[in-house]
C-alpha cells in the first residue's frame, strides 16, 4: 500500500466531492423519527436517500459487481444497503466479510448556535464544516466508499463488503434488527464490523471505541397536594415536593460527589479496560474536561484524571434533563406547589442489564414513600450498553499500522459514555466478529448541541485507516486468521475430535 498516494487520492476526493456533498446533506432536515413524527410526509428522509444513493451510484461504478438497493419495509424508515464483492484475485474466504455501518437521520435543531451558523446551512470555517448531521453522522457513507475506491486505484484486494445506512438511528435504531433479519442471507457472516458514528478523543490518533454505556430513565413524579396553596399557611405543615424529590434522588446519588454509590448500578471494571483509561488520560491530559464549555472558575468533578475517564465510560450517572411543576419565575408566587415531576437519565456501566437496572431504580425510588405522598417513576428507556470483544491479533496489528499511516501516530482506545443502541445488537447478531468503532467527533464537535462541526482532516485520515484495516483484514482472512474464520475452524477441530 502506497499510504502517501492513497492519503492524496482520499484527500482529494473529499475536497472535490464529499465536502460539497456534506453541505447540501446539511440543509436537508431530515430528524430522526422520534422528533419528525411526520417524517413520511415531510419528505426529507426520501431527500437525504436521494442525495446519497445518486453521488453512491455514480462511485460504486467504478467497484465491479457493486450494488446499491434502497430496501423499504412496510411502516419502517428506509435503509441503504451496498453490496461490494471481493476484489478480483481476493484470497479472502468466500463465506466472509466487512459489514460497516452508518446512518443519515439526525437530531433536531437545537437552540443556541452561534452567530452566523446555523443547524441547516453548511458553513465552512477553515477545517470545520458546521451544520447539523455532517459529522454525525452523514460522512459516514461517503468515508466508507472513499476508502473502497482508494483501494480498487491501488488494486489492493479486499473481501466482501456490505455497506448498511440506516435512518432511525437517533431513535434507538428500533428499525434496524429487522433490516439485519431481511437482509441476513445478503450480509452473510462478516467477521469484521466497521461503524463511522463514535467519537474521539483529539484530532491527532485514531480512537477505537472499547464500549459504550447502557441508559435507563424517564420522569420522577412526587404529589403532595390537589391543588397549590398558600405558602405561608402551608409551609412547615404540607412536605414540600421538590425536597422530596431530593430526598428519594440520594436514594440513587450522593448530592455531594455525583457517585452513584448502589451496588446493583455498578459493574466490576475490567483490568483491560482500567489500563487503556489510563492511556486515554495521559493522552488527553485537561483536554478530558476542557473540551466542555465550562464558565470561568469551574472545575471537573475530580482532579485525577483517571477517574474522570473511568466516571464518563464505566460508571453509572445520573442527569436532570427536564422539569414539570416549577413555573417560569415571573409567574413564581408565593405557592406551595402540589407536587414536582423530573426527567432523569441514568447512565448505565456497559455490562449492566438496562432492563433490569431500570426495574431496580423503579422499586428504589417508589418503596416506602415519605409521609404517604404519591410518588411514581414512569420507565421511559431502558438499553444495555456495549463492551467490545478483545482485539485479535491481526486487527491489533492493522489498527496500528492504519493509525500510524494515516494519523502518523498510534491508535488510542476509549470508551464512550453515551449509547449506540445497535452495537449490543450487532454483537449478539454477530458473536464471532471483530469490531472497529470510530469516528469523527472530537472535542467541541458538539454533536446534537449547537455549532455541531465535522473536522475535514480527521474525516480523510479516518477514511485513509479504515482503507488500511480493509486491506489487512483481506490478508487475515486468506490466511484463516479473522475472528468468523477463527471460529469456524475450531467448530471443525471441536466436531472431528468428537466423531
Amino acid at each position: 500500500m502506497d499510504s502517501r498516494r492513497m492519503a492524496r487520492e482520499i484527500g482529494g476526493l473529499w475536497d472535490d466531492e464529499i465536502v460539497p456533498q456534506l453541505g447540501e446533506y446539511i440543509r436537508i432536515p431530515n430528524k430522526s423519527p422520534m422528533f419528525d413524527a411526520d417524517w413520511m410526509a415531510h419528505g426529507y428522509m426520501d431527500a437525504a436517500i436521494d442525495l446519497l444513493t445518486r453521488w453512491a451510484r455514480a462511485k460504486i461504478a467504478a467497484l465491479p459487481g457493486a450494488t446499491l438497493e434502497v430496501v423499504r419495509l412496510p411502516g419502517r424508515t428506509p435503509l441503504i444497503c451496498i453490496e461490494v464483492p471481493a476484489s478480483a484475485g481476493s484470497r479472502a474466504r468466500a463465506d466472509d466479510c466487512v459489514l460497516l455501518y452508518g446512518h443519515l437521520d439526525k437530531q433536531p435543531e437545537m437552540s443556541g448556535w452561534s452567530e452566523g451558523l446555523d443547524p441547516w446551512q453548511p458553513v465552512l470555517r477553515g477545517e470545520r464544516l458546521y451544520g447539523r448531521g455532517g459529522a454525525d453522522d452523514g460522512y459516514a457513507m461517503y468515508g466508507v466508499l472513499a476508502a473502497l475506491l482508494a483501494l480498487h486505484d491501488q488494486q489492493l484486494p479486499h473481501a466482501r463488503c456490505v455497506i448498511l445506512i440506516e435512518a432511525c438511528e437517533e431513535s434507538g435504531s428500533y428499525d434496524l434488527p429487522y433490516y439485519v433479519d431481511h437482509l441476513a442471507a445478503r450480509i452473510g457472516r462478516p467477521s469484521l464490523v466497521v461503524c463511522l458514528d463514535s467519537g474521539c478523543g483529539n484530532y491527532e490518533q485514531l480512537w477505537l471505541t472499547t464500549s459504550l454505556r447502557g441508559m435507563t430513565g424517564g420522569t420522577l413524579r412526587v404529589d403532595v397536594l390537589t391543588e397549590g396553596v398558600h405558602s405561608g399557611d402551608a409551609s412547615g405543615i404540607v412536605p414540600e415536593s421538590f425536597r422530596i424529590v431530593r430526598q428519594l434522588l440520594s436514594r440513587l446519588e450522593d448530592e455531594r460527589s455525583g457517585a452513584i454509590a448502589d451496588v446493583v448500578l455498578n459493574v466490576e471494571i475490567p483490568a483491560e479496560r482500567l489500563q487503556q483509561a489510563h492511556a486515554a488520560a495521559q493522552a488527553l491530559g485537561s483536554a478530558v474536561y476542557d473540551k466542555f464549555p465550562l464558565l470561568p472558575g469551574m472545575r471537573p468533578v475530580t482532579g485525577d484524571l483517571t477517574e474522570l475517564v473511568l466516571n464518563r465510560t464505566w460508571r453509572p450517572q445520573l442527569a436532570v434533563t427536564g422539569v414539570e411543576g416549577l413555573p417560569p419565575l415571573g409567574s413564581a408566587g408565593n405557592v406551595l406547589r402540589p407536587h414536582t415531576a423530573l426527567k432523569l437519565s441514568l447512565r448505565l456501566p456497559p455490562t449492566l442489564d438496562g432492563v433490569r437496572a431500570g426495574e431496580h431504580v423503579k422499586r428504589l425510588l417508589e418503596r416506602d414513600t415519605p409521609y404517604g405522598c404519591k410518588v411514581s417513576f414512569e420507565l421511559e428507556k431502558a438499553s444495555s450498553g456495549w463492551n467490545a470483544p478483545a482485539l485479535m491479533p491481526w486487527l491489533a496489528q492493522a489498527v496500528d499500522a492504519a493509525a500510524r499511516a494515516a494519523f502518523g501516530a498510534p491508535p488510542a482506545y476509549m470508551g464512550e459514555g453515551g449509547s449506540i443502541p445497535f452495537m449490543g445488537m450487532l454483537g449478539e447478531k454477530f458473536p464471532d466478529a471483530q469490531f472497529l468503532i470510530t469516528g469523527v467527533l472530537g472535542p467541541h464537535s458538539n454533536a446534537h448541541g449547537p455549532n455541531e462541526f465535522l473536522h475535514i482532516p480527521t474525516g480523510k485520515r479516518v477514511s485513509q485507516a479504515v482503507a488500511g484495516v480493509i486491506a489487512a483484514h483481506h490478508d487475515a482472512s486468506a490466511q484463516g486468521l479473522t475472528a468468523g474464520s477463527a471460529a469456524r475452524a475450531g467448530h471443525r477441530a471441536h466436531a472431528d475430535g468428537c466423531c
